[in-house]
C-alpha cells in the first residue's frame, strides 16, 4: 500500500474507532445535573443524582466539577445540563448582575425569561468570609474586617480567582471597609491551595465559605462582616424550567431536599471529604440514608476515562490527517494562500486552551462540541506547517524527471511527494496528536470527559491519588502514541529515508 493509501486508512480507522468508543459519550442522556469544582458542589451534585435517580424514571449523566459559574450557567442556557446546585447571591451577582435581588421569588422572577428556574432554599447559608491564622488576630485583636486596617503590611493576603474578580468580593470589599489592600501584593490561587497556602505559613488572610470543613483544623479565625457586606448564598437548585415541566416528578423529589441541610451538617459533609478523604458517593448516600453503592474500581474508572480521552484524541488525530495535510499541500503550492494558512493555524496555537473553550462555549454550548473543535483546530498547526516544509524541501530535479517519465500530476503526488516528504508530514502528526493528548484533559472543564476529570477533581479535592489516576494514564498514552509512530514510520518511510 502507497503512503497516501496508508494515511488515508490511517485516519479512516481512527475515526471509526472514535465513533465505535464515543457513541455513548456523544448521546445526552435523559437528565443531566452539573455541579462546581469544589468541595461543597461535588457533594450537593451527588446527592441530587441519588435522589433522581431513586426515582428510576430517567437515567441520570453526572457532569461534577465542570468549571466555574459562567461555565454552569451557559451550560443551563445551551441544554447541556438540566440542574445543578448554586446559591442565590452568586446568581443574583454574578448571572442576573443585579445585587438588589435578594429573595428567592425576586431571583425566581428574574431567572424566568432565561427559561430558568430555583428550587426554595436546602436551608444553609453559604457567604462568603474572610480568615486569618491565630497569631494574625491575637496579634492585632482582630474580630472584625474593619480591624484588619491594624495588621497594615503584615497582612500576606491569598484570594480566589472568583473572590478577586466578583463584584461582591473583593473590589467591593475594600471599598466597603476603605481596606489598603493593593491587589498586587494578593496571591490569586485556588481555594484548596491557599488552605495548603495557610498551613505552610506563606499566607495568612484568605477568603473562605463559611461551610469550610479546614477553618477549625486549621484554628482559623473567621472575622466578622460587622457591616453586612457580603450578601446571603442559601443554596438552590438551579434548573431548565423545560426539566421542570418535562421531569416534573424528579424536580419535586429534588425540592424535598429543601430546609433539610444546614450549615453544621453541610460543613460535617466537606469534612468528611477534606480532612477524611472519604468519596462524595459515600457522603451522599449516607446522608440519604440508604445503602452505599459499590464504589465503582479504579480499573473500571480508568478504562472508562481511557474510552472518553480517545474519542476526544482520535477525532484531533483524524482531522488533523484529513485536513491538514490538504492544507499543507495548498499553502506549499500557492504562496499567497499559503500564507494565509499558515498565518490562521499559528494564530490559533496562540490562543490558551483554557480561554478557546470558553470562548466556544457560546457557539456550541458545552460538552464534546466545544472540546473537539478545540482540538481539531490545535491539531492543524503542527500538521499543516509539517507538511509544508516538507513539499517544498523537495529536490525539483526529481519532480522534473516525473514529468520527463510522463507522470501525471496526481501520480507525481502520490509516488514521489508523499514518499519523500512522509518523514516530516508523520513527524507532525505525531506532534499534534501528542500535544491533543495533553490538552483534551482541559475538556473535563466543559463536561466532555476523559482523563481530565480526574485531576480537575483531585485538584478540586486536593486529592493526589485521584489527580495520579488521571496524570499517569495521560502520560501513559503519550509514550504509547509515540512508540506507535516510530513503528508507523518503518511501514510507510521509504527506506531509504528512515534515519
Amino acid at each position: 500500500m502507497n503512503c497516501r493509501g496508508l494515511l488515508f486508512s490511517l485516519s479512516v480507522a481512527i475515526f471509526a474507532c472514535s465513533l465505535v468508543l464515543g457513541g455513548a459519550a456523544l448521546a445526552k442522556s435523559t437528565v443531566v445535573i452539573g455541579s462546581k469544582i469544589f468541595t461543597e458542589s461535588y457533594i450537593l451534585g451527588e446527592i441530587g443524582a441519588q435522589v433522581l435517580e431513586s426515582a428510576g424514571s430517567a437515567k441520570i449523566d453526572r457532569k461534577l466539577g465542570m468549571g466555574a459559574t459562567g461555565i454552569l450557567f451557559e451550560s443551563l442556557q445551551s441544554g447541556a445540563i438540566d440542574v445543578y446546585p448554586d446559591y442565590t447571591g452568586t446568581i443574583a451577582e454574578a448571572i442576573l448582575k443585579q445585587p438588589g435581588l435578594k429573595s428567592e421569588d425576586q431571583i425566581r422572577k428574574a431567572l424566568a425569561p432565561l427559561g430558568l428556574t430555583i428550587s426554595s432554599s436546602l436551608g444553609f447559608n453559604n457567604t462568603y468570609a474572610l480568615a486569618v491564622t491565630a497569631d494574625l488576630a491575637q496579634k492585632y485583636d482582630l474580630k472584625t474586617i474593619g480591624d484588619l486596617l491594624r495588621a497594615g503590611d503584615d497582612l500576606r493576603p491569598a484570594f480566589t480567582h472568583e473572590f478577586m474578580n466578583r463584584s461582591d468580593g473583593y473590589r467591593g470589599l475594600v471599598e466597603h471597609y476603605n481596606l489598603k489592600i493593593p491587589p498586587k501584593k494578593i496571591v490569586r490561587m485556588v481555594q484548596s491551595l491557599a488552605y495548603r497556602a495557610v498551613e505552610d505559613g506563606t499566607v495568612n488572610l484568605i477568603d473562605i465559605y463559611s461551610t469550610d470543613a479546614k477553618v477549625e483544623k486549621l484554628n482559623l479565625h473567621v472575622l466578622k462582616d460587622d457591616r453586612e457586606y457580603f450578601p446571603t448564598y442559601h443554596a438552590v437548585w438551579v434548573a431548565r424550567q423545560a426539566f421542570t415541566i418535562e421531569h416534573g416528578d424528579l424536580w419535586r423529589r429534588l425540592g424535598e431536599l429543601s430546609g433539610k441541610i444546614d450549615e453544621t451538617m453541610m460543613r460535617k459533609m466537606n469534612a468528611k471529604i477534606d480532612l477524611e478523604k472519604q468519596s462524595t458517593e459515600k457522603v451522599a448516600s449516607e446522608f440519604l440514608g440508604v445503602q452505599v453503592a459499590a464504589p465503582q474500581s479504579s480499573t473500571s474508572r480508568i478504562i472508562g476515562r481511557t474510552k472518553e480521552h480517545l474519542v476526544l484524541v482520535g477525532f484531533a488525530l483524524a482531522f488533523s490527517i484529513l485536513i491538514g495535510i490538504p492544507l499543507g499541500l495548498i499553502a506549499a503550492r500557492f504562496q499567497v494562500a499559503g500564507q494565509a494558512i499558515l498565518l490562521v493555524s499559528g494564530l490559533v496555537q496562540t490562543i490558551p486552551s483554557l480561554a478557546l473553550l470558553c470562548f466556544l462555549i457560546p457557539l456550541f454550548g458545552v460538552g464534546n462540541a466545544p472540546a473537539l473543535t478545540a482540538l481539531c483546530l490545535y491539531s492543524l498547526l503542527p500538521v499543516v506547517m509539517n507538511t509544508n516544509v516538507a513539499v517544498r524541501s523537495i529536490d525539483a530535479r526529481h519532480l522534473e524527471n516525473a514529468r520527463a517519465y510522463g507522470l501525471t500530476r496526481w501520480q507525481i503526488l502520490v509516488r514521489i511527494v508523499f514518499p519523500l516528504a512522509s518523514p516530516t508530514i508523520l513527524a507532525g502528526v505525531k506532534t499534534a496528536t501528542i500535544v491533543s493528548i495533553g490538552t483534551a484533559t482541559l475538556a473535563a472543564l466543559v463536561g466532555s470527559g476523559g482523563y481530565g476529570v480526574s485531576i480537575v477533581s483531585g485538584l478540586s479535592l486536593n486529592d493526589v491519588p485521584t489527580i495520579l489516576t488521571g496524570a499517569v494514564p495521560a502520560a501513559g498514552m503519550a509514550l504509547i502514541a509515540s512508540v506507535l509512530f516510530d513503528l508507523l514510520g518503518r511501514m510507510i518511510v521509504p527506506a531509504g529515508l528512515r534515519r
